[in-house]
């Protein structure tokens, strides 16, 4: 596989990545992963992270094999952390997800580990978001990354943890 690019999501990739993002939830479901499903992420909230400018896309060649969402937007259950960085500058990543093609080729962690080096360049000093507790890889990676929890939130899909890096 070629190297990772990483660029601003356009709606002219909007079909492409909602059937990214479809691919992979039929894929958690096989595993019983049930974090995500039609109701979310939807069409229409994948188009205004597009519009926001706040959705990435990584691709290999022309390949779309990953997309994620940074912003500083959070559900009031975010309130349920306990920050260890209350007043560092901070961004959350939102849906990260893996093209199931391309899935335990460590993907998720180049893309993270380009999250976290380009927030840093942008003076951003901690990254927050928050995991699914049944999912075992998303942990995995998250826990090898350094990530700490700090919390949980309860969502339609069940519980999930609160984490967060000082970067």
């Amino acid at each position: 596989m070629e190297s990772l690019q990483f660029l601003s999501a356009t709606e002219a990739n909007c079909d492409e990545i909602y059937l990214m993002y479809l691919s992979a939830i039929d894929e958690m479901n096989k595993n019983g992963i049930f974090q995500w499903d039609s109701v979310y992420p939807n069409k229409k909230l994948i188009e205004t992270d597009i519009k926001k400018g706040q959705m990435y896309v990584g691709r290999s060649g022309n390949e779309l094999v990953s997309a994620y969402v940074i912003n500083v937007d959070c559900d009031v259950e975010y309130k349920n952390g306990n920050w260890k960085y209350p007043d560092a500058p901070y961004k959350i990543v939102h849906r990260l997800c893996v093209n199931p093609v391309f899935q335990n080729k460590g993907i998720a962690g180049q893309t993270m580990l380009h999250i976290q080096d380009t927030l840093k360049q942008q003076g951003i000093g901690v990254i927050r978001l928050d995991a699914f507790t049944k999912n075992p890889y998303a942990l995995r990676l998250y826990e090898k990354l350094g990530y700490e929890k700090v919390g949980f939130a309860e969502w339609r899909m069940g519980k999930f943890y609160l984490l967060e890096k000082k970067i």
